[in-house]
């Protein structure tokens, strides 16, 4: 099995990376995880530029980024960085550079880092398909070569470092004619430039590995580790799920990939890219960050032995590419069935059908009928508790084994156990029951007594995050295959945000390599319930493995950004947020244009000073909207196209 892009995949060992330094920070190495942002402001600003820069670093920002898109903003970085010294703030600053090198040139003699798009620094993308030879190819990489080195030696004098950020939209047509829209050719286009650097013996290098889908940055963040590790290369990583969007939706996408990341050990700086003020960005990344900080948590158990891991290896598990575990299929759960969610009412005295409110079901008095949303919640669990009303056609309800027991024949009831519970009454099991599983489990032997492929059994597994799911469900391949699982989820002492940003790395990042057929998430008791179901339909959208809504892939804003982005993001979401299974994608400029938005089915950008672009899929198909039309446009289009359907009433 490759786990060559980490320490160990079944405790936390961060991988040490060498040590870049960016004015008065150091980062990689032994340092913290450094977290940042990117400022909002017109670059010309110097005045709104310095203002909302103190805002973030009061905010706790160690790195501060800005748009440099032409000359003239890269020579305003000079007043905008006197300005914060003068006030006494030495926090370092970042030029974002696209497509222009005599900006990044200029930039690199004044602050104290510059980000490249390897994609866009040396290639103007036409989407073209060209069959390159190898001798064209290299002949590309030596004009690349020619454009670069100059920057490379300006950041050598001046003792600049350089960020090398791909981004999946924008990798350029000779990569997308190479290796396609894959996480390889991320890779190989920061690789491009980073031999580029070896060879020019300058290493204040990081590198960054973006996408707005988080499979896709998982994937090719952990290839670029591997690729390294193969060249006896560690350089530091910039985390980010690029356009994850605003609100919950952009909080759960990030951790679902930053979180993941950085449970195998990697990272050295992060940032959230949500489409909210930058300021609002840093808590959040300091979150993520702040749960590895003094980490030490490892499973329970010792790594797989190699029988186990050989069994896993013949199950087709790569953590470089997606494939969900074959499963058999029990009440709607596991084989082709989308990931189910679990929802716990077992802390209430009397169940109620008000209680089913706020997971996704309305109840109609006059029709004596359950109304069931996208977002209801499919299985109920009541623990020792009862049900005495009819409950909707689609919902099940676990229990107790005691409780269950005492009603066997209860439609749609079916009982839990405990694994003692399963070894005592296996014999007399006939019809389908949940197992529950821990780590603890397995501590005596590494193959517990579990069910056989005859018996009609679906494990839950609780888990002391993502590593120690991952030790279960690799030995589960082994000893009991084919046997759909729940992920189970327990943060009784977790606040409402760290509920969030922690489920959705362990259990997200589970579903992201493959494994479970559902989720289950518990918490203190004075949680929200709705908040709860919220999230877990959150997790497996962000994971695309049950779409339940609408899914916006909308930039952070930046100085390049051509109208408010915050305020068109929520009056689209208001309009369209009806749209089960459409990606709308908002982008404030088109450096962030058809690319960024890579997979988006339509999309809004802003082309010029009060005009918007409209795209399907990554063809422009109406220029030069004037901007109050624009989202009557879209609608226009969505319509157009077949796509939309009326709000209900």
């Amino acid at each position: 099995m490759d786990f060559l892009y980490c320490l160990s995949p079944f405790e936390y060992k961060r991988f040490r990376t060498r040590e870049v330094q960016i004015g008065e920070v150091k980062m990689g190495g032994d340092n913290p995880i450094r977290v940042q942002s990117m400022t909002t402001t017109d670059t010309m600003d110097t005045k709104g530029t310095v203002e909302q820069s103190v805002r973030m670093i009061e905010a706790g920002c160690e790195l501060v980024r800005i748009t440099a898109p032409s000359i003239k903003e890269a020579e305003n970085l000079r007043e905008i960085k006197n300005e914060l010294r003068k006030r006494g703030f030495s926090t370092p600053l970042v030029a974002d550079i696209h497509f222009t090198p005599n900006a990044a040139e200029i930039a690199a003699r004044i602050v104290e880092k510059v980000r490249i798009n390897p994609g866009n620094y040396a290639d103007k993308k036409k989407f073209d398909l060209i069959d390159y030879n190898d001798s064209q190819y290299n002949e590309e990489l030596e004009r690349i070569r020619k454009k670069f080195v100059p920057l490379i030696k300006i950041c050598k004098e001046h003792g600049t470092a350089m960020r090398i950020g791909t981004n999946h939209g924008s990798l350029s047509d000779r990569i997308m004619s190479r290796y396609g829209d894959t996480p390889l050719g991320m890779v190989e286009s920061a690789l491009e430039f980073l031999r580029i650097a070896e060879e020019e013996k300058y290493h204040n290098l990081v590198l960054s590995m973006k996408a707005s889908n988080p499979l896709v940055m998982v994937q090719a963040y952990r290839l670029l580790v591997k690729k390294m590790r193969e060249e006896n290369m560690a350089y530091p990583l910039h985390l980010g799920v690029t356009e994850a969007g605003e609100g919950e939706d952009g909080r759960i996408k990030s951790a679902v990939g930053i979180g993941t990341l950085l449970e195998d050990g990697l990272g050295d700086t992060i940032r959230v890219s949500l489409t909210e003020d930058p300021e609002f960005e840093i808590p959040v990344a300091k979150a993520l960050a702040d749960r590895y900080t003094l980490m030490h948590r490892q499973s329970r158990l010792d790594a797989p032995d190699t029988e186990t891991m050989e069994a896993v290896e013949g199950c087709g598990f790569s953590p470089y590419e997606y494939s969900r575990k074959t499963t058999r299929e029990h009440i709607t759960i596991g084989a082709h069935q989308v990931p189910r969610v679990v929802a716990d009412v077992s802390g209430k005295e009397i169940i109620k059908p008000s209680h089913l409110f706020a997971f996704g079901y309305g109840y109609s008095v006059p029709l004596d009928k359950w109304n069931i949303s996208d977002q209801a919640c499919d299985i109920l669990y009541v623990g020792d508790k009862e049900i005495d009303f009819a409950i909707p056609g689609t919902l099940s309800v676990i229990q107790s084994f005691s409780a269950w027991k005492k009603n066997p024949e209860k439609i749609r009831h079916f009982p839990l156990l405990t694994h003692l519970e399963f070894i005592a009454q296996r014999n007399s099991l006939t019809s389908v029951f949940f197992l529950e599983l821990d780590s603890n489990c397995f501590v005596e032997t590494n193959a517990p007594i579990l069910p056989s492929p005859e018996e009609k059994s679906i494990l839950v597994l609780k888990a002391n995050g993502m590593q120690d799911m991952r030790n279960m469900l690799f030995r589960l391949q082994k000893i009991c295959p084919g046997t759909p699982v729940i992920l189970k989820g327990s943060y009784p002492d977790a606040s409402a945000d760290q509920l969030q940003l922690w489920a959705s790395t362990d259990l997200g990042g589970s579903i992201l390599e493959g494994f479970g057929d559902g989720i289950w998430i518990t918490s203190a008791p004075e949680m929200a319930p709705a908040m709860i179901n919220s999230l877990s339909f959150g997790i497996l959208q962000a994971t695309r493995t049950r779409i339940s809504k609408t899914e916006y892939i909308s930039c952070p804003s930046c100085g390049r950004t051509l109208f408010d982005l915050q305020e068109t993001t929520a009056r689209i979401r208001k309009e369209t947020d009806h749209l089960k299974g459409i990606k709308i994608g908002i982008m404030g400029c088109i450096v962030n244009g058809p690319g960024e938005m890579a997979d988006a089915d339509y999309g809004y950008v802003g082309s010029g000073p009060g005009k918007i672009s409209l795209y399907k899929g990554k063809q422009v198909v109406r220029k030069g909207i004037d901007t109050p039309l624009a989202v009557e446009e879209l609608i226009r289009l969505i319509k157009e196209n077949g796509d939309w359907v009326e709000k209900p009433s």
